[in-house]
């Protein structure tokens, strides 16, 4: 399912564009931060526009690729939370994931 690969690979590099500066970066002066992460963005942008241009051509919602982008970017940025910012999961955290997943169950069911 290309759809679901491109939105996976774009939410690597928009977490990475939004968040990396948090790790080892905050003694960077704020301008080159946001010159760095546009950079990091421009790649998340190349893929996320395919994505949805596929996902639209093949009858997905713009609502359903937008529920399924958030929860790509939840899965992501709960790995990224994690492994680079050392940052433990908590129950909040599954509850929080589990609402997602049933807002993309709600947008998904009865589609053909």
């Amino acid at each position: 399912m290309p759809t679901i690969l491109l939105l996976i690979l774009s939410n690597l590099f928009m977490t990475t564009a939004w968040y990396w500066h948090l790790k080892g970066g905050m003694h960077k002066q704020l301008w080159l931060v946001v010159l760095i992460s546009w950079g990091i963005a421009f790649f998340e942008y190349c893929l996320a526009v395919p994505a949805n241009r596929l996902g639209y051509a093949s009858g997905w919602s713009g609502g359903q690729l937008k529920i399924a982008q958030e929860a790509i970017t939840l899965i992501i940025f709960g790995g990224f939370m994690v492994l680079v910012l050392g940052e433990p999961l908590h129950w909040r955290h599954l509850a929080a994931f589990l609402c997602i997943m049933a807002a993309v169950a709600f947008l998904f069911v009865g589609k053909p």
